[in-house]
C-alpha cells in the first residue's frame, strides 16, 4: 500500500491537534462553574499535555522538530525570572 502522508506530516498533524486540544480544555476549565466538571476537564487537560509531550518527544527524537541548544546564561535568566513570578504569586 502506498503511503500518502509522511511520518513527519502525520506527527506534525498530531502535534497541532494536541496543541489545539490543550488550548480548548484550558479555556473550558477557566470558564467552568461546577467544581466536579472543572476537575474532570483538568484531568483531560493533564492527559492531553502528556500526549502532546509524547508526540513532541517522538518528533524531536526523529529530527522532525529540532530545537537549538539553549545558552546556559539564558537558562539561568529564565529560571531567575520565573522563580520570581512564583515567589510573587505565593504572597
Amino acid at each position: 500500500m502506498e503511503q500518502v502522508y509522511t511520518d513527519k506530516e502525520v506527527l506534525g498533524d498530531a502535534l497541532t491537534a494536541e496543541k489545539a486540544a490543550t488550548e480548548h480544555y484550558n479555556t473550558f476549565a477557566n470558564e467552568c462553574v461546577h467544581d466536579s466538571v472543572r476537575n474532570a476537564i483538568l484531568k483531560c487537560l493533564d492527559q492531553e499535555h502528556a500526549i502532546q509531550k509524547d508526540v513532541f518527544d517522538i518528533m524531536h527524537g526523529m529530527g522532525y522538530y529540532p530545537t537549538p541548544e539553549a545558552q546556559e546564561q539564558k537558562v539561568q535568566e529564565a529560571k531567575q525570572k520565573y522563580s520570581q513570578c512564583v515567589k510573587n504569586t505565593a504572597m
